[in-house]
């Protein structure tokens, strides 16, 4: 363990080596991982020695103590972290992508200095409200209202599914301006909430009983506070734009999530497909265990990929507003290829995958999740599917393989997929299309990040067989695209539908 001043100078490989052997004497000395990750919560004794090494100062700058808020830092943290314990990962994804990158980037100068001095000398955490009980994924309607009265700002509503309830001490609180007739404007505002303050003091109604995540709080807040004004964060433009911005930088550092995650799948499955006999072979010698694990393997080098390309994008200097199709890309695929990659070992493990302690399946329940907040899948892949034919009608193209040719996102590999994608896309398809649509352009912006990693010497081997896995992966995209019968669900069919009046 090394103190703020000395954890700041070091290198990040020294820094990160100390940061994992910290996780080994928690998780397997000091105590055994598969004990607690049943209950609710990390351990005290763990969390704080884990807190100790100050994992959440690579978030923050270099002139508030901080190691500089490097993207590569927080990627790699995660991913070490996602190695051993995924609510782990998202326990700092959730601090530094949702609170303190903001914080660095939009926060009053004279506030700042106080929040990150707590996070580095008393180990503070800090998440982000959004998510309403009636509103969701609809955040533009939120009902959470502020209406300044003197120098402070009244914040007024419910807040719900928000990592952390309870335990985190800064949350960055999201409502409407209330305007002089009592209605909600249209833009989003940004407030920096100090629960050990008095009027900010958030209570929390509910503790949800969530099935996985198991150390991480969630649950019903009730939002009654009063906010100084300059806990309000400055937008460059709007406070929608800042947002967007947030949840896209957020959206792509989850690979770095996925990263570790994935690879702890990886070698599981290795291992084990190695070590387990069946008729005198090795798991490993039969071809459809190798297909499986190769598809694993895929998802460790396209995950690689993003996280490469996201610790040269996503820093709080860039402002990522408008990277709708990139962000929610990265977001919606590397979380798909999480999930998948849980599954597959569950099934390589065989009767053992079922035991709950069990690393796959803990997988399967914790990575779930990930589909869904921030976004479902189903609508990030639909969002990008307008974004992408919004340009195509912009430029009067139809033919999916022509457009990406010229893409930014898609050049290196668009010619690799040709044949594949060699089609005129429909402006008016359905939901479901845009859905399959949204998966397919995903997969080629992840295959043009592979091609990126290939040109910096990732290894030729892993890079060859990700692009074929996700050649393979379109096909059958493009085959669910262009297929046309629209099944609908029959809503009163218990009419004539008992097999046991036919038998």
């Amino acid at each position: 363990m090394y103190p703020v001043s000395i954890a700041n100078q070091i290198s990040f490989t020294d820094f990160l080596d100390s940061f994992k052997k910290t996780l080994k004497s928690v998780f397997y000395e000091r105590d055994q991982i598969e004990k607690f990750i049943q209950k609710r919560g990390f351990p005290a004794l763990v969390l704080r020695d884990i807190m100790a090494v100050n994992p959440l100062s690579v978030a923050i700058p270099k002139e508030y103590g901080g190691r500089g808020a490097k993207v590569k830092e927080c990627l790699g943290l995660m991913d070490a972290a996602a190695y051993e314990s995924l609510p782990l990962s998202l326990t700092f994804g959730i601090n530094m992508a949702l609170f303190l990158q903001p914080v660095a980037k939009y926060a009053s100068e004279h506030v700042k200095e106080d929040i990150f001095e707590r996070f580095l000398e008393r180990q503070n955490m800090g998440g982000l409200m959004i998510t309403e009980p009636d509103y969701g994924s609809d955040a533009l309607n939120m009902q959470t209202s502020n209406e300044k009265i003197g120098s402070k700002y009244h914040i007024k509503g419910t807040k719900h599914w928000q990592g952390l309830t309870g335990l985190a001490d800064y949350w960055l609180m999201t409502s409407r301006p209330k305007n002089g007739n009592g209605e909600l404007g249209r833009d989003i505002d940004f407030f920096i909430c100090d629960v050990q303050q008095p009027e900010q003091y958030i209570q929390v109604e509910e503790y949800y009983n969530n099935i996985g995540l198991y150390p991480i709080p969630y649950g019903k807040n009730i939002i009654d506070i009063r906010v100084p004004e300059q806990f309000k964060l400055e937008p460059e433009s709007t406070g929608l734009k800042l947002m967007m911005d947030l949840l896209h930088r957020s959206r792509m550092q989850f690979p770095g999530m996925g990263m570790g995650f994935i690879r702890r799948m990886l070698d599981e499955a290795i291992n084990h497909c190695n070590s387990r006999m069946v008729a005198g072979k090795s798991l490993m010698s039969l071809d459809q265990v190798q297909h499986q694990v190769a598809k694993i393997q895929n998802a460790f080098t396209v995950s690689s990929a993003m996280c490469s390309r996201s610790a040269e994008f996503s820093g709080i200097e860039n402002n990522l507003a408008s990277a709708t199709v990139e962000a929610g890309s990265m977001k919606a695929y590397v979380t798909d290829l999480m999930q998948e990659s849980a599954q597959t070992l569950t099934q390589l493990s065989g009767a053992n995958g079922y035991r709950e302690e069990h690393v796959a399946s803990r997988g399967i329940i914790d990575s779930r999740p990930f589909m869904i907040f921030e976004g479902s899948n189903e609508m990030l892949y639909t969002q990008i599917s307008d974004s992408v034919l919004k340009l195509m009608g912009r430029q009067k193209i139809m033919n999916l393989s022509v457009f990406l040719k010229n893409y930014d996102l898609a050049g290196k590999v668009a010619d690799y997929f040709k044949s594949a994608l060699d089609f005129s896309v429909d402006f008016k398809m359905p939901q479901r299309k845009m859905v399959d649509l949204g998966r397919i352009i995903s997969r080629v912006i992840s295959a043009n990040h592979v091609a990126s990693l290939a040109e910096k010497g990732f290894r030729d081997d892993l890079v060859s067989n990700s692009l074929e896995n996700i050649k393979h992966e379109i096909l059958m995209l493009v085959s669910s695209y262009k297929f046309q019968t629209q099944v609908v669900p029959v809503e009163d069919y218990h009419d004539r539908s008992s097999w046991m009046t036919f038998s």
